[in-house]
């Protein structure tokens, strides 16, 4: 599809693949090719994998723009497109997955990582970023009680076991097992009756997407209330 993603269809599953070369930064030309992977997706009514190729999932957004309004509005602009997304959505992340990438992680659907010595988590603070209010609301959703203080105030960052204890991660693989895991996992989400899942979502997720919703208004707003 492009120099910074791929998309794949075949058999009614959709791949995009996350491919910049490097730490796959998810800078607003990046987020937008996503979320233009992900429209296509659903005009092909395909369940979707994101996953990535590189020394990263994400590292997060783009350290380099030079305008963060934008590209944060349209990191969260993704999150509500991930989170409403009307087929199932399978994250195979193949290591390392920080901030902004640890928060697409905590929009999919089901989300799989593999061992090793990577990190995942919200390293905001660690780095002087206050994190910004959707990003709060993701990960008050997904993360269990004590993981989401410790992560948004530390900015610690956790081994895969860590991250799957806290909520990142629905299940941990071997690296050399991901690609049968996510074909395991998206097997079985295909006999998921897709009407009910997507209403079932959208109520399952009223009260993140209404917090979600709210920070994108902030961003939009302006201001230093992000």
């Amino acid at each position: 599809m492009s120099d910074l993603l791929s998309y794949d269809l075949h058999e009614g599953v959709a791949t995009i693949t996350l491919d910049d070369g490097k730490v796959n930064a998810l800078s607003s030309a990046m987020l937008g090719e996503i979320s233009a992977a992900l429209m296509q997706a659903r005009d092909d009514e395909a369940i979707v994998v994101l996953t990535a190729r590189g020394r990263a999932f994400s590292a997060g957004f783009d350290l380099r723009s030079d305008d963060w309004q934008q590209m944060v509005g349209d990191g969260a602009r993704l999150a509500e497109q991930l989170l409403t997304f009307p087929a199932p959505v399978v994250v195979a992340a193949p290591s390392t997955a920080i901030a902004m990438g640890g928060f697409l992680l905590l929009s999919g659907d089901e989300r799989i990582g593999v061992t090793g010595e990577h990190r995942t988590g919200l390293n905001e603070v660690a780095i002087g970023l206050t994190v910004p209010w959707f990003g709060i609301e993701l990960a008050r959703h997904r993360l269990t009680a004590p993981a989401f203080d410790r992560c948004m105030v530390t900015g610690v960052l956790l081994d895969p076991q860590e991250a799957l204890a806290a909520g990142f991660y629905d299940r941990l693989v071997a690296p050399g097992e991901l690609e049968a895991a996510t074909a395991e996992s998206v097997a079985a989400l295909s006999s998921v009756d897709r009407t009910a899942h997507a209403a079932t979502k959208l109520r399952v997720r009223a009260q993140v997407l209404a917090g979600v919703r709210a920070g994108i208004e902030r961003i939009e707003a302006g201001g230093q209330e992000w």
